[in-house]
């Protein structure tokens, strides 16, 4: 049997491997012994420490969990952090970094994931859902990307979805809004300031007791010219899996603004007909999505934590909306044709509880929904795994390796990967 070995970091995240103890694992509330078949780190990934956090060990003789206070390396005594690795997209966490809250922060809004040494150098818990190569880092944050987002920015002056593209590009180096400036693939059109969710994990807006938010939300909405502009060029500039986007991470909920951007879409439509126009959304305004598909709206991608009412809004915490809401959206889509995709807000041992599989399964069949994006959830273990306690469906975990394989079993129709499908690509339910 492989041995892999206990990563920690001191205190100035110095990340190194403990003389002996083994790695652990973390599903929910449980800390287990390292097992499975973990992957090399993929290019891309990075190992990251978790302050605050103390890593837990395996005691190689005894087999017994060993939560490590003090650690002495090189002469000095100290206490040491957890270690976990921060995944590239195209791949899902199956395990959580094995640690114990101690004295220290909320910790940054990441989707950590399990990490240890192995006999070859680094290995994590994760599967590699998605193969398609153009999310590659590597095609992304290039020395042009500058000189792009100013030759944009010319085309159009004052624009103000190219100034929110423009920070969130160069800044927060976000592939989907520098497609918009390479013109290629899926761009991003934020359009909102507003949201009707108090999501625990949203990285543009957290309270003064929370994690720093990863991003600042969008403070001043586009006119509908200005989205058109944006959209337009990039629809007919851009090869291949051609997309427009309306919901990212830097805004509030898109159909807050569901007028404006109904009037946007029609106004795109009088002077293009190619490429998909896409929503990313938590699907709350049934009546303002109507509007959306009367006006050309031809995919929707649903973010949802969950298929149980429950756990559902313990996260999203809604504002005048509830879960019934949601799934009267995703009916809608089903009956008006859309491309029909659902955001899954990932999580080892709450995800795949037995019982929140099957809600899944039983929402994924009775819609017969196109794909499933995996997307790990990014925020603090301790935070969720405190939310989820004792809500939703329950049951014993089955693995996040066999919650994927059994919704393909039930779904055979259904794509399941990180990444959104463009009009070509779509394999229809």
């Amino acid at each position: 049997m492989t041995s892999w070995k206990l990563l920690l970091a001191d205190p100035k995240g110095r990340v190194v491997e403990h003389p002996y103890l083994l790695a652990t694992l973390r599903s929910d509330e449980s800390v287990l012994p390292a097992h499975g078949r973990p992957i090399p780190l993929p290019e891309g990934a990075k190992l990251a420490h978790l302050p605050g956090r103390l890593p837990v060990g395996v005691d190689p003789e005894s087999g017994e969990l060993v939560l490590v206070k003090e650690l002495e390396l090189d002469g000095q005594r100290f206490t040491p952090h957890a270690v976990g690795a921060v995944m590239p997209p195209g791949y899902t966490r199956t395990y959580l970094p094995g640690e114990v809250k101690a004295d220290g922060p909320v910790l940054p809004q990441w989707a950590y994931t399990a990490a240890a040494w192995g006999p070859h150098g680094p290995v994590v818990w994760a599967l590699h859902t998605d193969r398609r190569k153009h999310w590659t880092p590597a095609r992304f944050s290039t020395p042009e990307v500058k000189k792009r987002v100013k030759a944009h920015r010319a085309r159009f002056p004052d624009n103000r979805v190219l100034t929110q593209l423009e920070t969130c590009a160069l800044v927060y180096r976000c592939f989907t809004s520098q497609n918009v400036f390479y013109a290629r693939d899926e761009a991003a059109l934020p359009v909102s300031t507003m949201c009707n969710a108090q999501c625990l994990g949203c990285i543009s807006e957290q309270p003064e007791d929370g994690p720093p938010a990863s991003h600042e939300r969008q403070k001043d909405g586009p006119g509908v010219q200005e989205i058109v502009d944006v959209a337009v060029w990039h629809l007919e500039h851009a090869p291949g899996r051609t997309m427009v986007s309306f919901g990212q991470g830097c805004e509030g909920e898109p159909l807050t603004r569901w007028k404006v951007i109904a009037e946007a879409i029609r106004g795109i439509r009088a002077r293009t007909q190619k490429g998909s126009i896409n929503l990313n959304t938590n699907a709350s305004l049934t009546q303002g999505l109507t509007a959306l598909y009367d006006a050309g709206l031809d995919a929707i991608r649903v973010s949802l934590n969950s298929a149980s009412k429950e756990l559902y809004e313990a996260y999203y915490q809604p504002q005048r909306y509830g879960w019934e809401d949601v799934e009267a959206s995703i009916a809608l889509s089903r009956d008006r044709g859309a491309y029909l995709a659902l955001n899954l807000l990932l999580f080892p041992g709450v995800t795949d509880r037995q019982g929140e599989a099957d809600a899944l399964v039983r929402l994924v069949k009775k819609y017969r929904v196109d794909q499933l994006q995996t997307r790990p959830l990014a925020i603090d273990p301790a935070q969720y795994i405190e939310v989820a306690r004792g809500k939703g469906a329950g049951g014993a975990p089955i693995g996040v390796a066999k919650l994927l394989a059994r919704l393909q079993r039930a779904a055979p129709w259904l794509i399941i990967g990180n990444f959104a499908r463009g009009k070509g690509e779509r394999r229809r339910a």
